[in-house]
């Protein structure tokens, strides 16, 4: 058996300026595990009678309510008046692959 080769794809620095659909799904998703890691960290910083621990999590639960408020600016795009900045034939690709993936 041969491992598989996977290849990298170069890491994005700044976010595209039009969100897919698929995209949109992905940061949903993501939003939805931070919400949930900020919830845990408040209630266990409740729970916890050491307070240096408690700090230690309440920075942590800080930390994850800064993500999802950065994943969240992202998804406050104007797609539509995004798209009107993309060339036609661009366009016309993800139409077409969006139409590849419903059939």
């Amino acid at each position: 058996m041969q491992p598989q080769q996977q290849q990298q794809q170069p890491m994005m620095m700044t976010p595209p300026q039009v969100v897919t659909t698929k995209d949109l799904l992905y940061l949903k998703d993501a939003m939805s595990w931070l919400l949930d890691a900020m919830k845990k960290c408040s209630h266990f910083s409740a729970q916890v009678q050491d307070p240096q621990l408690k700090q230690e999590i309440d920075t942590i639960g800080q930390m994850h309510q800064r993500h999802y408020n950065l994943l969240l600016k992202h998804c406050q795009n104007n797609n539509t008046q995004q798209m009107m900045g993309v060339p036609q034939q661009q366009q016309q690709g993800q139409q077409q692959q969006q139409n590849q993936m419903f059939q």
